[in-house]
């Protein structure tokens, strides 16, 4: 089973590795784009046959404890049955 847990900065932070992206993509000619926002993915490997329920619990336990800073980011958590 594999889990992913993406982070990103909430909604208001300064995220000033998104903005000089969106400016480097701006000056590379991708005048398209708009608000550029950079966050992380964390790939993690559970047991096969553990339950989706106790592994969402153990994971938002581990995203609290270590893998988010609470107070500037938020996290989703994805389970899918292929391993990492």
């Amino acid at each position: 089973m594999k889990a992913i847990v993406s982070v990103m900065l909430r909604p208001g932070v300064l995220d000033p590795q998104g903005k000089a992206i969106g400016q480097a993509l701006h000056s590379m000619g991708f005048s398209e784009v708009g608000n550029v926002r950079q966050g992380k993915k964390i790939e993690i490997a559970l047991p096969d046959g553990i339950d989706p329920e106790t592994a969402r619990k153990r994971l938002s336990d581990m995203a609290e404890k270590l893998l988010v800073n609470p107070v500037i980011e938020d996290y989703e958590i994805e389970i899918t049955a292929q391993a990492v």
